[in-house]
């Protein structure tokens, strides 16, 4: 018989991988020998591979796979009213609401203001959420804003061509209009970056000042059918989306 652990730490890459949720030990030696597993960036196709679950760096067909069960990933749909903080010194409704599910202690990755609701991530892992974070890293937000007004065409060219504000020149990835009518309008717009209130100052200064803002989608996480108020933990396929970012970002 076979011991599939060493004195090192160091266990046989099909058991990890089986151990991750990826597949059965059986498929995953399939996925070995048809060299869609990497190691720290090299392709591995020798079943009696061993690897550290700890600090080696697995993907399956690019695609990043969580080996460390000690870290946390979840999504939010954050209410309006609540701030992004998990402890609010003013006393006001913070994040802690909505983390008691988890024993691990979770921190808010970015903030969205308080009138703000929408996509938060929460988790325990630093490096990720540095990654996610920092707009120089590039991950991209989608929001919805409901705003006064009509907006017409060239309003929508002129968020994407960029605009000066107070701090600085700013401009949308993208921007579409989704609906007007009634006096009001839907806008949707993409941005990575990260500075504060920045759709709300946005719109404000294209003359269609926000009356209602959600963000639907951080990165490749999208909001779905996540109730307001809600967490749940990533999925597989999404915390490998994100893990993907992180590595890729080092590198």
């Amino acid at each position: 018989m076979t011991d599939d652990t060493s004195d090192d730490n160091r266990v046989r890459l099909q058991k990890a991988l089986a151990h991750a949720g990826v597949a059965s030990r059986r498929v995953v030696e399939d996925m070995i020998v048809a060299g869609r597993i990497r190691v720290n960036g090299e392709v591995v196709t020798e079943l009696g591979s061993r690897v550290d679950p700890e600090n080696d760096l697995i993907d399956v067909d690019g695609t990043a796979i969580q080996l460390d069960t000690t870290k946390r990933y979840v999504m939010l749909n954050k209410p309006t009213g609540v701030v992004s903080s998990m402890k609010d010194e003013q006393g006001r409704t913070d994040l802690r609401a909505f983390t008691a599910d988890w024993e691990e202690r979770l921190y808010n990755v970015g903030r969205l203001d308080a009138e703000t609701s929408g996509l938060l991530v929460l988790t325990n892992d630093g490096d990720l959420a540095h990654v996610l974070a920092h707009p120089s890293f590039g991950v991209t937000k989608v929001y919805i804003a409901k705003v006064r007004g009509e907006v017409l065409p060239r309003t929508i060219a002129q968020l994407t061509k960029g605009i000066e504000l107070e701090d600085g020149f700013i401009q949308a990835d993208k921007a579409r209009l989704l609906d007007s009518s009634r006096g009001s309008s839907l806008v949707e717009l993409t941005l990575h970056s990260g500075k504060n209130r920045i759709v709300r100052r946005m719109m404000a200064a294209v003359g269609h000042p926000v009356t209602e803002l959600v963000r639907r989608q951080f990165g490749p996480l999208h909001l779905g059918p996540l109730p307001i108020g809600k967490a749940r933990e990533l999925t597989a396929v999404e915390r490998g989306a994100l893990l993907t970012i992180a590595r890729e970002a080092k590198s």
